[in-house]
């Protein structure tokens, strides 16, 4: 049952507390909604404030747990918001996932490390955040031909590129924005354990899934950029026309007109693209990096 005013995303990682066990939980879409007074199932994308639904968790650790028809306490749960710790849904668990029970980790002879000393630097992952028109793309292309010039080891995963393969099927809604840094993040963590330093130019406008990823990663390795800059300096700079056309209700869901931007607020590094040319803010960027 959803108890928060804000609609369930799925794929954001929710905590999740069940006896006195806590886990890490992701939710998928529901297979269904149920409606409170007929039972009849109903399809669903997400859910509201007091929907009741069915949906797949997957946690990030075993945990000790019984059906809820058995065992009320192991099979109670409930699901709490990483950011704001505020309880969002309650819940009872039917079964396991078979499948659950037959994936396993195979180990390599060849790890990360082995990966990284052979580039000889260490794996990293500078991550850009901000408003569309902020400088992002253009930052990280000048960031990586500085680094390819160090003779680094890098790759670039822009937002705009990964939208024409990858995450092709994926809109802009609230729910396909956290799913596409769901998989952005999962292709980062592969790079970082093929030893390379990547660097990513992508608006994720919440800090939920920007957290989400820098949990996927070693300590130390994810550096959170802050592409700074006013949402009327990131009008002015767009060449285009994303802002007008959102202005004038031509594209739904734009980050900063009707889609909100959640600024970091202990980023890494924070970069004032009104007061920085890019190619020094790409070499304070570097400096961070590289000391």
């Amino acid at each position: 049952m959803w108890m928060a005013d804000e609609e369930m995303l799925a794929g954001r990682p929710y905590r999740l507390k069940l006896g006195t066990q806590t886990a890490s939980a992701t939710i998928q879409a529901p297979k269904y909604q149920v409606n409170v007074n007929t039972l009849e199932h109903l399809a669903a994308k997400t859910l509201e404030l007091n929907a009741i639904g069915v949906a797949n968790l997957t946690t990030d650790r075993p945990i000790v747990f019984e059906p809820y028809a058995d065992n009320r306490t192991l099979g109670g749960f409930i699901l709490i918001d990483k950011i704001t710790n505020a309880t969002v849904a309650a819940g009872m668990i039917h079964f396991a996932l078979r499948r659950s029970q037959n994936v396993h980790w195979q180990a390599t002879d060849i790890g990360r490390e082995t990966h990284a000393s052979l580039k000889n630097q260490k794996a990293a992952v500078l991550w850009f955040t901000g408003l569309s028109g902020a400088g992002k793309s253009t930052i990280a292309n000048i960031v990586e031909r500085k680094l390819v010039r160090m003779n680094r080891h890098t790759f670039l995963l822009d937002g705009d590129n990964v939208r024409h393969g990858l995450n092709k099927d994926l809109g802009f809604t609230d729910a396909d924005r956290v799913e596409n840094i769901r998989r952005v993040g999962e292709v980062a963590r592969l790079m970082t354990d093929a030893g390379l330093i990547v660097i990513t130019a992508f608006i994720s406008p919440f800090r939920a899934e920007r957290e989400m990823v820098r949990q996927m990663m070693s300590p130390g390795e994810f550096i959170e950029v802050h592409i700074d800059t006013t949402l009327a300096e990131a009008e002015r700079r767009d060449v285009k026309g994303l802002y007008a056309k959102a202005r004038s209700g031509q594209l739904k869901n734009f980050t900063g007109i009707d889609s909100p931007y959640e600024a970091p607020e202990m980023p890494e590094l924070r970069i004032d693209t009104t007061g920085l040319t890019p190619e020094e803010a790409a070499d304070l960027i570097i400096a961070k990096l590289i000391p």
